[in-house]
């Protein structure tokens, strides 16, 4: 199947990145979200962004308006459902997702794709409350995305092969760089990165070092760009939490248990950078401070 249009469900930070490399690789970009607001901020950070890419020399300033021009703004969602591929890029709650697909269901082509930019639910279990599970798949894509070059590709146990085939090559088409992942909670990355970050607040939470010394200790011992506790504010801590919830849950494994200290940072609001607060304080002017 050839794709030629684009909906993106959700204008948050993975929404508008994902709108932004679609746009840029030349598709029809339909990005919705239930708040206006949200459209706005989406259509000033992707304008930034490329704004950055210009200046850099990454992209010329005629493929800056052309992507600009690709994409198409709107609260209504079902004004999504014409495009050949859907990718939803809501919160992380498994409960938003099936509402949305529920939604959109009754008003998509037959040949339409449905995807889910979902970093750890099960997309066999998406994709079977849909119309459409054979059409349905995981696209999942990296924080942030018009830098990241990865792309997880999860196949639920009822895709087939024309829409897994379809999806790989829209990763090609981005330039980006796909892996193929088993539907199991988390697929590769968050399996195996979200433990790091949960064990580095334990490490926090049972007085083994403080929050400098760990990011210290994993950037200039493990050569690590971020260390893990800032790499969780910049990720959300709500989002860490969920992903170690689905880990912990669809596994029944005790390593998987959240840490109780990361637990009471998510209960107090303080989620990393998105709300200005996490394990670093972001609201001066100089660097962030460690707030514990």
């Amino acid at each position: 199947m050839e794709i030629g249009s684009i909906g993106i469900v959700g204008a948050g930070q993975m929404g508008n990145g994902i709108a932004h490399v679609c746009a840029l690789a030349g598709y029809d970009v339909t990005l919705t979200d239930v708040r206006q607001d949200a459209l706005d901020a989406a259509r000033q950070t992707i304008t930034r962004n490329l704004d950055r890419q210009v200046s850099r020399e990454k992209i010329t300033a005629d493929a800056r308006d052309a992507a600009l021009a690709k994409i198409r703004m709107t609260a209504t969602l079902i004004d999504t459902a014409s495009s050949d591929l859907i990718i939803e890029a809501a919160t992380e709650r498994e409960s938003v997702k099936q509402a949305i697909f529920e939604d959109l269901v009754p008003h998509l082509a037959p040949q339409t794709i449905l995807t889910s930019n979902t970093s750890s639910i099960s997309i066999t279990r998406l994709g079977s409350r849909t119309d459409r599970p054979q059409k349905f798949m995981g696209f999942h894509f990296m924080n942030p995305v018009p830098v990241m070059q990865l792309v997880e590709l999860i196949r639920g146990i009822a895709t087939d092969a024309e829409t897994f085939a379809a999806c790989e090559a829209v990763v090609t088409r981005l330039g980006k760089q796909a892996a193929t992942a088993e539907d199991f909670p988390a697929f590769i990355v968050n399996r195996i990165l979200m433990p790091m970050i949960n064990e580095a607040v334990y490490t926090l939470y049972e007085g083994v070092g403080t929050i400098t010394s760990i990011d210290t200790s994993m950037k200039l011992g493990a050569n690590h760009p971020m260390g893990p506790l800032e790499l969780a504010d910049f990720i959300g801590l709500d989002t860490c939490l969920a992903i170690m919830n689905v880990l912990h849950d669809g596994l029944a494994d005790t390593k998987y248990r959240p840490c109780p200290l990361l637990v009471k940072y998510v209960e107090a609001g303080w989620l990393g950078r998105k709300t200005q607060r996490g394990f670093y304080d972001y609201r001066g002017d100089g660097d962030p401070i460690p707030t514990r």
